[in-house]
């Protein structure tokens, strides 16, 4: 069984790679590449934005090698929003025309005209979320949501009468700004680190307590309710455990967005001690159910996606050099293809974004 298309695609398309580890901002190459065909489970998407995460430069500077890139040259990219305009022989919940957001995961590709997006890490997207939001809310919400909620054991849905006294450090990235909304849906008294500059932000978007983050440096804060934390999500630059001790409850623990291999041998410590404060490196995990919740909280305005700055597809170093300096407050998007106007009536507005600090 052949697969279906709703568009004449194209033979080619332009993309963005690299050809080996590093290089930063200087090592993307605009191409040409044939068009992908889908699998026997996937959709083939016409791509309108794809945001950047620091996963992506990460991987490019070699912290996963020799597990990732699968091979070169590589095509980074995992979160897209788009249309489908191809699907496989066996796909049966999509067909062309549709709106959708894509995790593509390891394999990544977003950065493209078109992407293979697999199906099951794919839903269909509301049409008053933008391409730009849709984008901008898969890897930080998950990370966001599964930190706060699996992690950190708060219970969105406010079944529980128990309020978690919760530090967030570098709370003004992409995942930050969520992770504040989120733990707040769940009645937690949240505290932030971050700049200054960012204080009023992170105050509308939840946060009880805001501290700076430049002051910190040696060790993480204190609650200026002098209580201590019952957990602590750190979003920034990994920090020993031991700066950590003396402001967890007794079985408060840290997670760990941005672990180091010290972190690795900390966690295994912790589980051969009697200590009840812990620390846990922290991997998120793409899954539709908790695409559709995000998605659900976006709808009805529970959380909103901050979004840093939009570039277009031409200026992905541009993006990609944002993305390094940890500079972004929010998420960094690049606009890919124009949504049909058929389908979709948002305009992309490219800007050019000020050197606001992150943390």
């Amino acid at each position: 069984m052949a697969s279906h298309s709703v568009l004449d695609i194209p033979k080619t398309m332009k993309a963005v790679q690299y050809s080996c580890y590093g290089g930063g901002a200087e090592g993307l190459e605009h191409v040409e590449l044939p068009v992908p065909k889908p699998g026997r489970d996937e959709v083939l998407v016409k791509v309108e934005a794809c945001s950047i995460n620091p996963i992506d430069w990460k991987v490019q500077k070699g912290a996963m090698k020799p597990v990732l890139p699968y091979k070169f040259p590589h095509v980074p990219g995992a979160d897209i929003a788009g249309m489908v305009v191809s699907v496989g022989p066996a796909v049966t919940t999509f067909v062309p025309g549709d709106k959708v957001v894509s995790c593509l995961g390891r394999a990544g590709g977003g950065l493209a005209e078109y992407a293979i997006a697999p199906i099951r890490v794919t839903i269909k997207r509301r049409h008053e979320v933008t391409p730009i939001q849709g984008a901008a809310l898969l890897i930080s919400g998950f990370t966001a949501l599964q930190s706060v909620r699996n992690s950190a054991g708060i219970d969105i849905e406010r079944r529980s009468t128990e309020s978690k006294n919760i530090l967030i450090r570098a709370a003004s990235g992409g995942v930050g700004t969520l992770a504040v909304q989120i733990a707040k849906l769940g009645g937690a008294h949240v505290t932030v680190t971050c700049n200054p500059n960012n204080f009023e932000l992170l105050k509308s978007l939840g946060a009880d307590e805001t501290l700076t983050y430049e002051a910190l440096k040696g060790a993480a804060p204190e609650s200026p309710t002098g209580k201590k934390y019952d957990v602590v999500i750190n979003c920034g630059p990994n920090r020993p455990f031991p700066q950590y001790k003396f402001l967890l409850a007794p079985a408060g623990f840290v997670i760990d967005l941005n672990p180091s291999p010290k972190g690795f041998m900390t966690t295994a410590i912790h589980a051969f001690s009697l200590s009840k404060q812990k620390y846990f490196p922290f991997m998120h995990i793409p899954n539709c159910a908790d695409m559709y919740l995000l998605f659900n909280l976006l709808h009805q305005k529970k959380i909103r996606v901050v979004i840093d700055s939009t570039y277009p597809l031409a200026k992905a170093q541009e993006a990609w050099s944002r993305c390094m300096e940890g500079v972004a407050v929010g998420k960094i998007v690049i606009s890919i293809c124009e949504p049909l106007q058929s389908l979709a009536g948002h305009h992309t507005v490219v800007t050019s974004p000020p050197p606001t600090p992150k943390h």
